[in-house]
């Protein structure tokens, strides 16, 4: 059975010995040129006049495209036409390309591009919350609101309240393989594109806009990336349109990518985020009204910042059931640069929106934060009409008169809620109430070193928010030897996604996964793709192929069948053999009958999501198939003379429902926690009072090594099928992981309110420079 094996990353060997090509590695012809832009160094302005004649004389310097030779200038943008290539006349961000240096070599591009003469206006800049706020600059006429009930009347009556805010910073992608495009003209003006991206469709669609020539004119190659996290979803668009525009003009190969300063300067980030919360709780802390306000600061175009507020908004409850709740959103326009997808794409934003309100209850009650968590959880699966009974922590069941707890605010029903099992279960298997006690304990000893602990959970919808995007293609071939080619929309960037695809076609024929191979994803092949995002790439993807297979299977199950005098549904695909009524014979075989009787031995599969209903405007409707699990309990030491903290150690609980691969699934688990707690800890973005990005290169930006890790770090999928028809009833674990990492948060808070009886109130990243002052607070 080759689904639910823990099997290696498909190209593990090429990873660990180097050999894995790369876009900058694949071979080129010797005529290719080289790319770099051009960037602006103010924020906001206008630019008076632009002397490009040093950058034109420069050493290896083939061609230099200005705005003024661009008509039309081409747009980037992945939803509202408002990115130009090229900046018009208006500078929107420092870091913005101005012009396109086309040169004999990536060094001679780089060195050419820094002579030009620009001459420019400098207006003032919009560069933070407040200031978006004063201006009233947005992407939107006003905010968006979702409610239910009347939150403020039931905040007013309650035993209990408390407001605050919360501050979320950016976050940098930091994908290890930079952005980076190849253009090969073809004849007739076709064009070819190797992109390092996560939609290859799109890059197919805005290059052939650019050049002003039918989508089939223009196909887009992906092997893999070397990493993404939601940063190549739209950010590789400008590289892939400039390298066919220089392309077309000059007739020759043009290859660009951007070093790391260039790319983080340019390219977009996490959304940071404000949150201004006020909540109202009954005596035992069970939430009777809560108030959210998000401002999301979105950079000068609007990219995907639509979608990622509403997400932010679509998590706003994480794990727990709010009676009474509005939430209002801001997407606010300013002079930075143009925040983008990442990982968790909003939700992690969200979901610590509502984690500091849990955390802020118990501080003001004097509970164990896990019993306020526990206690405001949605209802059990089995008290929605689902599972079977869990067990319930005392006092977790809704008081007599209140209404099952299950529906979110924006009315769809969770049905498949795990989370009360789960954390029993996490916090039984992490020893959490003795460890807790043993905390208290150290802390009353210690004057310096402080101890903190908690344990959050991650509730995760999974589907693409715009429900047209949750679909898929695929195309299998069945060559007469018996091996197997497939090709489906999903790109690579190291998550697996090949080999667990692979798996599922060696499963539907029976075969070993050796005799299966998936080619590059490629537009030629298999059209209109998503993007590799949503943490979708397995769910769409895998059940298009199985489609493509089982139809392929079907075909070759009634050749035989036929020729054997049997039923087709007897017909069995088991272990690299077939078996028809008595007869046995290989694979290979079997494949040979049926090519040899002109049986096709081709098929595309396709495969939509079913069940959405979403109306983002109203905040109705059911945007999600199903909801994703896990729970984690961190442990942390805080240095209260420096703020320096380490992570002692971290236990997971995640449900991927039936894994079709344990060890890929582990593996994008421990690094989505880690990659969670550096947002939250550590990556912090800062840019000066000029809109200038400081923290541009990795001597200035500090993301988690290996030292950062927990020093115990232990790691459990939960043994559990997905109730929704899913492929082989699996869950996505891309994205759900990386909420784990706000335990860290909440444990540093924890161990802050040990200092003193004020609530931290801590900022993320919790910085130890956050880390004083918040510790200066609670003794104060």
């Amino acid at each position: 059975m080759s689904v639910t094996r823990p099997l290696p990353h498909d190209a593990a060997h090429l990873h660990v010995t180097g050999a894995a090509r790369y876009l900058d590695d694949i071979p080129a012809p010797a005529n290719t040129l080289h790319l770099a832009f051009g960037l602006s160094q103010i924020a906001h302005g206008r630019i008076l006049a632009m002397d490009l004649s040093a950058v034109r004389a420069a050493p290896g310097v083939a061609a230099v495209l200005g705005p003024d030779d661009l008509d039309p200038m081409p747009d980037c943008s992945p939803s509202a036409h408002d990115e130009p290539l090229l900046a018009p006349g208006e500078i929107s961000y420092c870091g913005q390309p101005l012009f396109l240096v086309i040169a004999e070599s990536h060094l001679a591009a780089r060195k050419a591009a820094r002579l030009a003469e620009i001459r420019h206006e400098e207006w003032p800049a919009i560069l933070t919350i407040d200031q978006a706020l004063a201006a009233n600059s947005r992407f939107e006429d006003g905010p968006q609101i979702w409610e239910r009930g009347d939150a403020a009347m039931a905040i007013a009556g309650a035993a209990h309240r408390i407001e605050g805010a919360i501050e979320v910073g950016g976050q940098e992608h930091f994908y290890l393989e930079g952005q980076a495009a190849l253009a090969l003209p073809q004849e007739g003006g076709d064009m070819v594109l190797h992109a390092s991206t996560q939609h290859p469709s799109e890059i197919q669609h805005k290059v052939a806009d650019a050049l002003g020539l039918p989508m089939h004119a223009v196909r887009v190659e992906v092997r893999r990336m070397g990493g993404a996290f939601g940063g190549k979803e739209s950010q590789g668009n400008a590289l892939a349109i400039a390298c066919a525009l220089a392309a077309r003009t000059t007739g020759r190969p043009c290859r660009m990518r951007y070093d790391r300063d260039d790319d983080m300067v340019i390219t977009g980030k996490r959304h940071d985020f404000r949150i201004r919360y006020r909540a109202g709780a009954d005596g035992e802390g069970r939430l009777t009204g809560v108030e959210f306000v998000q401002y999301a600061r979105c950079g000068w175009a609007r990219d995907l910042s639509l979608p990622v507020a509403d997400r932010a908004m679509l998590h706003a409850d994480n794990a727990y059931f709010l009676p009474a709740v509005r939430i209002e959103s801001h997407r606010l326009k300013t002079h930075t640069q143009s925040a983008t997808a990442f990982r968790g794409f909003g939700g992690p934003q969200g979901m610590v929106g509502i984690e500091r309100v849990m955390d802020h209850i118990a501080h003001a009650l004097g509970r164990d934060p896990l019993e306020i968590r526990r206690i405001n959880y949605y209802d059990s699966a089995a008290e929605a009409g689902g599972l079977s009974a869990p067990r319930r922590s005392s006092g977790s069941a809704p008081p007599e008169g209140i209404s099952a707890k299950k529906k979110t605010p924006f009315g769809m029903e969770v049905e498949d809620f795990i989370l009360h099992e789960m954390t029993e279960a996490l916090a039984r298997s992490a020893d959490y109430a003795a460890r807790r006690n043993a905390v208290a304990e150290w802390n009353a000893r210690h004057a310096v070193l402080k101890k903190g602990i908690a344990l959050t959970p991650v509730k995760f919808g999974i589907s693409f928010t715009l429900t047209h995007l949750n679909q898929a293609g695929a195309l299998v071939h069945v060559y007469q030897d018996g091996s197997v080619q497939v090709n489906h929309g999903g790109t690579e960037m190291g998550q697996g996604l090949y080999q667990k695809v692979a798996q599922v076609a060696a499963h539907a024929f029976g075969l070993p996964m050796a005799a299966v191979k998936i080619t590059a994803t490629d537009t030629g092949k298999v059209p209109n793709t998503s993007a590799t995002a949503a943490s979708s790439g397995s769910d769409l993807n895998g059940m298009a192929v199985k489609a493509a297979c089982d139809e392929i299977r079907g075909r070759i199950a009634a050749h035989l069948a036929a020729t054997r005098q049997t039923d087709p549904a007897q017909v069995r695909f088991a272990g690299g053999r077939v078996f028809a009524g008595g007869d046995e014979m290989s694979f290979a075989e079997a494949a040979q009958h049926a090519y040899q009787a002109r049986v096709s031995l081709s098929a595309t599969g396709f495969y939509r999501t079913p069940k959405l209903s979403w109306d983002r405007i109203a905040g109705r409707g059911r945007p999600f198939l199903y909801f994703a699990y896990g729970a984690a309990v961190s442990e942390v030491v805080l240095d209260t003379l420096t703020g320096e903290n380490r992570i002692l150690r971290t236990d997971i609980l995640h449900d991927a429902g039936t894994s079709l691969n344990p060890a890929l699934d582990i593996g994008q688990i421990e690094g989505g926690f880690v990659q969670g707690a550096g947002w939250l800890t550590m990556e912090e973005l800062v840019w000066d009072a000029k809109g200038r990005l400081s923290t541009h290169a990795p001597s200035t930006y500090k993301i988690p090594a290996v030292g950062d890790r927990p020093q115990v770090f232990n790691v459990a999928l939960w043994d559990g099928a997905n109730r929704e028809e899913t492929i082989h009833r699996s869950k996505a674990v891309g994205e759900p992981p990386f909420m784990l990492g706000i335990s860290v948060l909440m444990a540093l808070s924890d161990a802050v309110a040990a200092c003193g009886p004020g609530y931290p109130a801590l900022d993320a990243p919790a910085t130890p420079e956050r880390l004083l002052r918040a510790i200066d607070r609670v003794r104060a």
